[in-house]
């Protein structure tokens, strides 16, 4: 059974930057796609990146290409998800996921996801 931890959500302004943490605990962290999704009031949850266990290249959701980067650190047991220019419009929950066994086709599906921490709240606003 793994565990995810989500830290470092909060209140930023329009343009400000943020970095969300998830720590995996539980499982054999190397071996796990991770990603982040997120999830506005009253709206679904939606991709927002990825990395897989064997490919450090992430995969963004393009609302969110070139403003927000994902990374992973196996000896951390912990991915990272770099927020900058925040707009109000990234205002949401943001989850993170992991799976052992999803496929490169359903990256983008949370149903396909095993694993799931309790969120963080990000908030942008003036």
């Amino acid at each position: 059974q793994v565990q995810l931890v989500e830290s470092g959500g909060g209140l930023v302004q329009p343009g400000g930057s943020l970095r969300l943490s998830c720590a995996a605990s539980g499982g054999t962290f190397s071996t796990y796609t991770m990603a982040w999704f997120r999830q506005a009031p009253g709206k679904e949850r939606v991709f927002v990146a990825a990395i897989r266990a064997t490919n450090s290249n992430p995969y963004h959701a393009d609302s969110v290409k070139g403003r927000f980067t994902m990374s992973r650190d196996n000896a951390r047991s912990t991915v990272y998800l770099q927020m900058t220019s925040l707009q109000p419009e990234d205002t949401a929950v943001y989850y993170c996921a992991a799976d052992s066994r999803i496929i490169l086709s359903s990256l983008k599906e949370p149903d396909q996801y095993d694993y799931w921490g309790q969120g963080t709240q990000v908030t942008v606003s003036l």
